[in-house]
């Protein structure tokens, strides 16, 4: 028996790989199918099945081109309907993979699909429980992703939840394996512990929906808190239950080199959006006027698709040999509409003698120093509520980043505002500087570091806000 798990940390995710006797098993696939292909190649092995514990919402599946690649069968749990053919499995129904069994375990409640495999070994012992986006370490998947277009509320989908833990989760050994979908950083739960995979026993002791405790209590402790989910992610949930487009096809569309004149002409043509992806430091001090900035060092894919619309094609400013980096991490969340990229990139765009623009970076030093003296000087946050809440400059506006995409929220800044804009520690800035910029707003300044350097100055007034923490 040989399990590795295959963990994308940009995404949160984890898919798995499971074979023994020359025969594999794909567990939540990402849409970029090689690394399975290459992995079972390299062990000798056919892949037999794949198995999907539910249509994820925050990454597009590989399910679709593993099965056209392989012609090994996609399986889903009871319920499932989809715009492509996959196997429908019964609750309780085995797979025979070499000498080992899986067995469905149909765990609604995340969504009405969600289905957990349990690991049986040679002997017929359960081994590990892969468990999709049911059970996390340290949490549960959200119920508020799946109840559009059902008479369903979110206390229904955790009341589902509850007797799937208790029904299918609860039982296992203490000892059997937890291995999850996703990891620290996702959304699809509200606080991920640190660890990718963990055991049922230690998720009894820790985990605070495995707490004995009534399903009234459960129902409140899961939903209370929920924020609201990333703006993609119903549209890959879509796309993963009506399939896509194959990833060769859009890669082959997206790596079109264009001169400098060929970039600025599609632009005005298809009214493209510019998307640098490129490193903060260096797109702060030059970039192409009305471009945004998401670089690939961060959560790209995630603020990509919370950011970006879906049916706006896109064209690339990046780093030299990141073109194809970029196009797959596009397309890992539903990005289909990529149309080339600036050959040469943004140096090819100075030596041309074309207009940039720039962000002006300022240390936390220099905002101690403004704050005092400056009556203009508006403090624009650009955390989440709750970061905000744990502590913030005084008297700074809180914006979070996702709520940029509205124009109406920076509709009470003045060309006589001087915006100085921060996140924890200069990731998100960068992007929300650039969006403020595509509104027409120049005067600001990025804060280098951003909150883990300004709590640092002993003079610049900082405050919490009780109520939201409480």
């Amino acid at each position: 028996m040989y399990v590795e798990q295959l963990y994308t940390g940009c995404l949160s995710e984890a898919a798995y790989y499971i074979e023994s006797e020359g025969e594999a098993a794909i567990i939540d696939p990402l849409r970029d199918i090689d690394a399975y292909l290459q992995l079972a190649a390299k062990r000798n092995a056919s892949i037999k099945y794949i198995f999907e514990t539910h249509f994820h919402a925050d990454f597009v599946s590989g399910h679709i081109d593993l099965s056209q690649a392989t012609g090994a069968p996609i399986i889903y749990g009871p319920g499932t309907v989809a715009g492509f053919k996959p196997y429908v499995a019964k609750d309780q129904e085995f797979f025979t993979l070499g000498k080992l069994q899986i067995q469905v375990l149909h765990t609604p409640g995340h969504t009405l699909e969600s289905t957990c495999y349990l690991l049986k070994d040679a002997s017929g012992k359960d081994y590990a429980i892969f468990t999709g986006d049911t059970l996390f370490v340290g949490d549960v998947g959200r119920p508020d992703l799946a109840q559009q277009g059902t008479e369903l509320t979110v206390s229904d989908l955790a009341g589902m939840l509850y007797d799937s833990l208790q029904q299918k989760i609860m039982p296992l050994a203490n000892n059997v394996i937890v291995y999850p979908a996703h990891g620290p950083g996702s959304n699809c739960g509200k606080n991920l512990g640190p660890e990718t995979h963990s055991t049922i026993g230690d998720q009894k002791q820790h985990n605070y929906a495995l707490q004995p405790q009534s399903k009234e209590a459960f129902i409140n402790a899961v939903t209370e808190g929920l924020g609201t989910p990333p703006l993609y992610f119903p549209i890959n949930a879509r796309i993963n239950k009506e399939g896509y487009t194959n990833l060769d096809t859009i890669i082959e569309q997206g790596l079109q080199p264009l001169s400098v004149a060929a970039f600025k002409e599609k632009q005005a043509e298809t009214d493209a959006i510019m998307l640098d992806t490129r490193p903060g430091p260096m797109f702060t001090v030059g970039f192409v006027p009305g471009s945004i900035f998401i670089g690939l060092e961060g959560r790209f894919a995630e603020w990509a698709g919370s950011l970006l619309p879906f049916d706006q094609p896109i064209l690339l400013i990046t780093e030299a040999g990141q073109e194809k980096e970029t196009l797959i991490r596009l397309a890992r969340v539903g990005f289909d509409k990529i149309i080339g990229y600036l050959e040469g990139g943004f140096e090819a765009w100075q030596q041309a003698g074309e207009t940039i623009d720039m962000i002006i970076d300022v240390e936390a030093d220099e905002l101690a120093m403004d704050l005092p003296f400056d009556e203009n000087l508006v403090v624009v946050d650009v955390r989440k509520e709750v970061e905000f809440a744990d502590g913030h400059v005084k008297d700074a506006i809180n914006l979070p980043l996702a709520s940029l995409t509205d124009p109406g929220n920076l509709a009470d800044f003045h060309d006589t505002h001087n915006l100085y804009i921060h996140c924890a520690a200069g990731y998100r800035s960068v992007i929300a500087a650039s969006l403020i910029k595509r509104q027409g707003i120049h005067n600001l300044r990025n804060v280098v570091g951003g909150w883990a350097r300004i709590k640092e100055e002993t003079k610049i007034p900082t405050e919490k806000t009780a109520e939201i923490l409480n």
